[in-house]
C-alpha cells in the first residue's frame, strides 16, 4: 500500500473538547494536516519525548514500554494510521526482532503510537483515504493561533527574559519535580536560547 508519511506539526488545545489537547500531523507534500485529540497525559508524553534534554525523575508509561523493547531485542520501525471510525483513529505500531527479523505488529491507540515514535525516532505513515476523510488544509495563519492558545497557559518568553540564568535552572528543576513539563519545556527553550547567544 502507498503509505504517506506524516510529521508531527505541533500540539495544541482541542477547541471541541474541554481538558483535551489537539495533535497535528501534516503530510509534508500536500499539507493536509490530521487532527488528532489526546489526553493531557499522551501530550506531555509525546513532547518529552520529542524534547531529549528533560528527563523526568520518574520513567513515564512510554518510556518504560520502550525500554522493554530494547531490552528484549526488538526496535521500532514505524506507526501506520490506518483507519478512521467515527472521528477515531486506528493505528498499529510495528516492530522488528534484532536478532531474527521477526516482525511483530500491535494494535494502539494513536496517541500512545506517536509517543512511542518520537522515542524512538520512528516514522509516522497513514493512508490516503485516512487524509481523505479526515485530513484538512490549515492556513498558517489558524495554525499559529492554535499554537498561541497553546503557549498561554506556559511562561511567556518575555517574562522569562527577565529571570537570570540561575534562577531559570531552579524554575526548570522545579518544574520537572512536579512533573509540570509543559513548563519545563518553554523554560528550557529559553535556557537554549540563551547559550546560542553565548556561543
Amino acid at each position: 500500500m502507498d503509505y504517506k508519511q506524516l510529521i508531527i506539526r505541533g500540539i495544541s488545545y482541542s477547541q471541541t473538547q474541554s481538558g483535551a489537547y489537539a495533535l497535528l500531523l501534516e503530510h509534508e507534500e500536500t499539507h493536509i494536516k490530521l487532527p488528532v485529540v489526546i489526553g493531557n497525559f499522551e501530550a506531555q508524553s509525546i513532547s518529552l519525548g520529542l524534547e531529549k534534554d528533560i528527563h523526568p525523575p520518574r520513567p513515564l508509561t512510554h518510556d518504560l514500554f520502550s525500554k522493554f523493547i530494547v531490552s528484549a531485542n526488538y526496535e521500532l520501525v514505524s506507526v501506520i494510521i490506518y483507519q478512521i471510525v467515527d472521528g477515531v483513529f486506528f493505528s498499529n505500531i510495528n516492530f522488528k526482532n534484532k536478532v531474527n527479523d521477526e516482525e511483530l505488529i500491535l494494535d494502539a491507540r494513536t496517541s500512545d503510537a506517536v509517543a512511542m515514535a518520537v522515542r524512538f525516532d520512528a516514522p509516522i505513515f497513514t493512508t490516503q483515504q485516512v487524509l481523505n476523510e479526515a485530513g484538512i488544509l490549515l492556513e498558517l495563519e489558524d495554525v499559529s493561533r492554535e499554537e498561541q492558545t497553546f503557549s498561554e497557559t506556559v511562561p511567556t518568553e518575555d517574562n522569562l527574559k527577565s529571570l537570570s540564568m540561575e534562577e531559570l535552572q531552579k524554575l526548570l528543576d522545579d518544574a520537572v519535580k512536579e512533573e509540570d513539563y509543559d513548563t519545563a519545556l518553554e523554560i528550557q527553550e529559553e535556557i537554549k536560547r540563551r547559550k546560542k547567544k553565548i556561543d
